[in-house]
């Protein structure tokens, strides 16, 4: 069936295509080059309209088990929003913590055709891929969490062959589903099992005589080596900690020219100046960022109201809990590998900190210079549900409205921040590649995020709105693989996406050491370990897309 969505302004920027009038052609859920001669089966009118790829969201807490038992924790969120169960979609519930099926839904009205969940425990991988598997209308992926596990601290820290640790790492990834490898405090989780309450960059473990720079620069390595396209997506020491610009700035130094990704680096870009000790450190890493091309970012901001932090960081969490609104949290450990912490929050506007949150990361947006490297993100649900991208969007397009919003928030914050100085708006162009063409190009989804000829024909359509919230909130159309699912913000076709993977390869001698450690240590067989594909697709779950590697030396 050959569909042309005819008159559009197109902004593609990963064919470098910015607002031209074009015409786009699908035929089989794939966007074509014209064909003049075919005959049109549908044709839509879109003279007016603004064409853009499917949004991808590169960092969402959406599945695994730091979001079922934030779920079960709050509730009250689930009271806040309930959803009835239509002819064509199922009921839910849940605000900051939308159920599963909910989820998808959001996304899709939302013009988002892709989110990838960027902390699995490989101990708890299945349990995300069922959580995955049930949301349906996008396509997931999976960042597998190491660096504070066992076993691999054991192998860096007693120098084992490097090619030992690269078919570890490769191992987990295949048994885990995983699309990427995801640090979160490197080394800090299991420190705060040795009662260590923080660990620099250049701290040594406890137990373990290694430091994070260690944990960073092995596995940054180690993808390279294995081909991974995403880089190591790390999430750095000292989270929330006054000060923590220090160590954000050493951790993109030890990079050292290797590929790097930096999560939800608003809460890493902390300084110490004024009476409060508590300032923004934004410039200082945005400048270190624009010199540093080896080194991309996700923002994860803030955004006023009720929400939920939810992290395997136990360490950073455990400190936060006392903040906890309402008065209740979770700290844990998982399988003496990670960790994992739940605390309620909300973020206030006239609060000095919140404030300053919120300004810190519009500073880290208006100062990077390089759109293909920073990609839009509150690090759902912890700096806001994602269902706020919309009211993000506008801040960073509307001079206006960003200083309207600044007059609403605590004065004295804004004392320490340069955001009041900053008269940048982000263009459609820029913020299609903040959303869909930078995330794409970084995770290696060569058919997503794109308009090109080949491309999987996931296609939103906005009215163009001088309001850019109310145009980014309720899309006009959007095709999921060139099928019709979302018609003027409402679902009208519940479809299944794909799950995207990547399988570097190894030497399948690691199994003999990791069985023999799974016996001694674990509660689980390492047979049992590995999630197979059938499990992620079973039931109608939609297909499992495997990115290619090519394994390289650096």
């Amino acid at each position: 069936m050959l569909i042309k969505l005819s008159g559009g302004k197109v902004y593609d920027p990963a064919n470098s295509v910015n607002g031209e009038v074009r015409d786009v052609y699908v035929d089989g859920g794939k966007i074509v080059s014209p064909d003049y001669g075919a005959r049109v089966d549908k044709e839509y009118d879109l003279k007016g309209r603004v064409i853009m790829a499917g949004a991808i969201d590169p960092h969402t807490h959406i599945g695994g088990g730091k979001v079922t038992i934030a779920r079960t924790l709050m509730p009250e969120d689930h009271q806040m929003d309930e959803v009835a169960h239509t002819e064509l979609t199922r009921a839910g519930t849940g605000h900051a913590l939308p159920s599963t099926m909910i989820t998808g839904y959001r996304y899709a009205e939302m013009g988002y055709t892709a989110g990838f969940e960027p902390a699995v425990l490989p101990a708890n991988a299945r349990q995300a891929h069922m959580e995955l598997g049930d949301t349906p209308m996008i396509d997931k992926g999976g960042f597998v969490m190491l660096g504070s596990d066992d076993f691999i601290l054991r192998l860096i820290s007693e120098k084992k062959d490097f090619e030992l640790i690269k078919d570890y790492v490769a191992w987990t990834m295949r048994a885990a589903q995983a699309i990427a490898v995801k640090i979160v405090n490197p080394g800090g989780i299991s420190a705060f099992k040795f009662n260590q309450r923080k660990l620099d960059l250049d701290e040594r473990h406890p137990y373990y005589d290694l430091t994070p720079r260690d944990i960073v620069v092995t596995l940054a390595r180690a993808l390279i080596e294995l081909g991974v396209t995403h880089p190591v997506h790390v999430h750095g020491c000292n989270l929330g900690i006054p000060g923590n610009v220090e160590s954000t700035l050493a951790t993109i130094r030890a990079a050292d020219g290797l590929p790097l990704h930096l999560t939800h680096i608003q809460f890493h870009s902390y300084g110490t100046e004024g009476d409060r000790h508590f300032s923004s450190g934004a410039a200082r890493i945005a400048e270190l960022l624009n010199k540093n091309p080896n080194v991309s970012i996700d923002v994860g901001q803030v955004l006023f109201g009720q929400t939920c932090t939810a992290s395997g960081d136990s360490m950073r969490l455990y400190a936060g809990a006392k903040h906890a609104d309402p008065k209740r949290w979770v700290v844990m450990d998982i399988e003496c590998d990670a960790g994992c912490g739940i605390v309620p929050f909300r973020y206030r506007d006239k609060s000095f900190v919140h404030a300053l949150q919120w300004a810190i990361g519009l500073e880290t947006f208006l100062l990077c210079e390089d759109p293909w490297r920073i990609f839009l993100t509150t690090d759902h649900p912890n700096g806001a549900p994602f269902f706020c991208y919309p009211h993000l969007i506008r801040l960073l397009m509307d001079r206006g409205f960003r200083q309207d919003m600044m007059q609403k928030v605590n004065p004295d914050a804004l004392k320490y921040s340069s955001l009041p100085t900053l008269n940048r708006e982000y263009s459609l162009y820029e913020i299609a590649i903040l959303t869909r063409a930078g995330p794409a190009r970084s995770l290696g989804l060569k058919d997503r995020g794109h308009l090109g000829p080949g491309a999987s024909a996931d296609i939103t359509v906005y009215f163009d709105k001088a309001d850019r919230e109310a145009m980014f909130t309720k899309p006009e159309l959007v095709f999921k693989n060139g099928e019709l699912i979302v018609r003027d913000g409402k679902v009208i076709k519940v479809v299944q996406g794909a799950t995207h993977v990547s399988r570097p390869e190894y030497d399948k001698a690691i199994e003999k050491p990791l069985k023999e450690y799974f016996d001694r240590y674990h509660t689980m067989r390492m047979e049992n370990f590995k999630l197979s594909d059938d499990e992620i697709i079973e039931g109608g779950r939609g297909e499992i897309v495997v990115q290619p590697t090519k394994a390289r030396t650096q």
